[in-house]
């Protein structure tokens, strides 16, 4: 989200300022070449819509598909609180092409999903399906280095250890996070399943390190810690321990 409107317990904007950055530079995009103010918006596994619903704000038509019936009640209430409508669908990623119909939308959003779901080729084949010509998938996944990173430094050493060694990116079989994506595995399984690859994103390099009493506590923190973020984003180095990798695959 933009430095200036981040005000009091900002720690949750400063995690996903990044992301937000980037889906506004591809919706801007595709309103120009489309003519049409008005996009057509997917969130699969949107949870209980803290994308879904400010992408409604700003005027789009956005259907939220989650498989929890309580995500979903969620979502449908604070949708109701903002004054917006957002569709509610039960379902899983791998089953948007049986929920919706092809070729309908301008954007997907595949956020925290290809950790879980069973078959992530699977769910990206799904997804463009579901896309027009032109169109853009926003996928933000887990990082295995991150979490040797901050395996580490909670003093789990041998964890942090298995994280980097193990193929899935898992510290244990107590992991509740069935895998994780570097920035390469990402870019292959995007163009395995008919994507151009754009730009990579940290997102999170500095904010899960920051105590969050410093951002919310501080005048000026939150917006001088957004500014880091967005410098650390593409750097070469620092993007590849971040907590999350964002990237966008153009259909």
């Amino acid at each position: 989200m933009r430095a200036e409107s981040i005000t009091k317990q900002a720690t949750p904007a400063v995690r996903t300022a990044v992301v937000w950055d980037a889906l506004r530079a591809v919706l801007a995009a595709r309103a120009r070449e489309t003519g049409r103010e008005r996009l057509d918006i997917v969130d699969a596994g949107g949870g209980t819509g803290g994308f879904a619903v400010p992408l409604a704000e700003l005027g789009h038509a956005v259907t939220l598909v989650d498989p929890s019936p309580d995500s979903l009640f969620a979502l449908e209430r604070r949708a109701a609180e903002r004054g917006v409508g957002v569709r509610a669908m039960q379902g899983d990623a791998a089953d948007l092409g049986e929920i919706l119909p092809r070729d309908g939308a301008d954007l997907v959003l595949c956020h925290s999903v290809l950790e879980y779901v069973e078959d992530p080729i699977s769910a990206l084949t799904a997804v463009a399906g579901l896309l027009r010509t032109g169109g853009a998938v926003s996928v933000l996944a887990a990082n295995p280095v991150a979490s040797a990173i901050h395996r580490a430094l909670a003093g789990h050493f041998d964890e942090a250890r298995a994280v980097l060694e193990d193929p899935q990116g898992r510290w244990g079989d107590r992991d509740p996070t069935p895998r994780r994506f570097t920035a390469q595995t990402l870019a292959e399984l995007l163009s395995a399943t008919g994507f151009q690859v754009g730009e990579v994103h940290g997102v999170r390099v500095f904010a899960d390190l920051v105590p969050s009493r410093l951002v919310d506590g501080e005048p000026g923190a939150a917006e001088a810690l957004v500014a880091l973020e967005q410098a650390a984003a593409t750097h070469p180095m620092l993007r590849d321990i971040a907590t999350q990798l964002h990237v966008l695959g153009h259909k």
